[in-house]
């Protein structure tokens, strides 16, 4: 049901330093929010090197600061091989600053790191909030290893400054799977403040491309953004090497971020193999998965949402260091019996690959096998922007009575 509001406006925030989770994310709350509600415009801040890539619905717009890389040890590096790293933040920071005064949003989204990127966000939290904007934490169901995530808040008083600036605090899975902040030292006024929305649902796009998607049954490897995902191809294309009986047709997505040294390897080796087609990058991967017959993938937030939402059966190989983010994932999801999952070094023995890609077609998918789930995170966080919109109009006209 589209609601009309008045000039409403919502600021996103999405810090972006490896993958593409949270731009996506970002982005689908975004274009359900507009589709909700005429009238509404919302901008999203991202440090996405590929931001512009996608296509966005009328009245959602981005904003690029300048991107920031995440090593695999978890420092970080300027994109731009000239630019001091604090010299990029401070852009950054000035950027953010400078958008949310003139943008002037009734409420502020932000997604997963709750200062920012090194806190580049926190005058800006401090300045939205003298304005009597709402601030939104958004989290992902599965943050870290609590004793990581724990580590990492301490450091920045993380916890202590959330209670202090946000309004709201949203998980973005539904409150049995798993808790964001499970294992660490909650204060009650933070956990007042949290709402478990539930998965995001996702969508095919109105205007489908003919012939976008490839014909016939497919199973369909995905690594997300691709930064580290070159060893889950390397696996699978290993396992087509060592088994004759594993014919299914596989389409290979690398993702924007694969390293261009590991994706010619990659493109080389597959090339052998009758059955394997490789592509680097596509901007509607939910097409690619709601046509393909099964997906095998590292398990981002993103794409178990995709793989719920189009109902598929799934093998997930999870990343397991230096965050535990997937791993935890996985192994909740397959304890439910909605995905199966292999360990890294599992999936390093081409046989068992094999045999686990053999079966995967045929695996139950996920609402067969759990036929209670539900994705309604999407019209949950539009009843929530109903009501704080309603609050503000409200809030508006009284003060205005006020004045006359």
């Amino acid at each position: 049901m589209t609601q009309h509001v008045q000039n409403a406006r919502i600021l996103m925030y999405s810090h972006d330093t490896f993958g593409l989770g949270h731009l996506q994310r970002c982005r689908t709350i975004a274009h359900s929010l507009v589709e909700d509600f005429r009238g509404l415009q919302v901008l999203i801040i991202s440090g996405a090197p590929i931001a512009g890539a996608f296509d966005y619905r009328a009245r959602v717009d981005f904003v690029k600061i300048p991107s920031v890389i995440k090593l695999r040890n978890g420092e970080y590096t300027s994109l731009e091989k000239d630019i001091d790293l604090h010299e990029t933040l401070r852009m950054r920071q000035s950027i953010i600053r400078h958008t949310a005064e003139t943008f002037r949003p009734d409420i502020f989204i932000v997604d997963k790191e709750p200062l920012g990127l090194r806190g580049e966000i926190e005058d800006t939290l401090s300045y939205l909030k003298t304005r009597g904007t709402t601030l939104v934490l958004g989290l992902r169901e599965v943050m870290d290893a609590p004793h990581l995530l724990e580590a990492e808040w301490a450091r920045r008083d993380v916890m202590r400054k959330i209670g202090l600036f946000y309004d709201k605090v949203w998980a973005y899975g539904p409150p049995d799977f798993y808790d964001p902040l499970t294992g660490l030292d909650v204060p009650p006024a933070v956990r007042a403040k949290m709402k478990f929305v539930g998965f995001l649902q996702r969508s095919l796009q109105k205007n489908e491309l003919p012939g976008h998607r490839p014909e016939g049954d497919y199973i369909l490897v995905t690594t997300g953004g691709g930064g580290d995902g070159a060893e889950l191809i390397h696996d699978v294309i290993d396992a087509y090497q060592q088994d004759p009986q594993l014919q299914h047709r596989a389409l290979i997505v690398l993702g924007p971020y694969m390293p261009a040294r590991k994706r010619n390897k990659l493109l080389k080796k597959g090339s052998k193999i009758p059955y394997i087609k490789i592509i680097e990058f596509d901007n509607r991967m939910e097409e690619l998965i709601a046509g393909a017959r099964a997906v095998v993938a590292m398990g981002g937030y993103n794409t178990y949402c995709e793989i719920l939402s189009f109902d598929k059966p799934a093998l997930i190989v999870p990343r397991v260091e230096p965050r535990e983010e997937q791993l935890i994932r996985a192994r909740r999801a397959a304890e439910l019996g909605l995905i199966e999952m292999l360990l890294p070094e599992e999936a390093k023995d081409p046989q068992r690959f094999a045999d686990a890609l053999v079966a995967l077609p045929d695996r139950p998918r996920p609402s067969q096998s759990n036929p209670h789930l539900t994705l309604e995170g999407l019209p949950h966080i539009s009843e929530i922007v109903a009501e704080l919109l309603d609050r503000r109009a409200g809030h508006h006209l009284s003060v205005i009575e006020g004045m006359n």
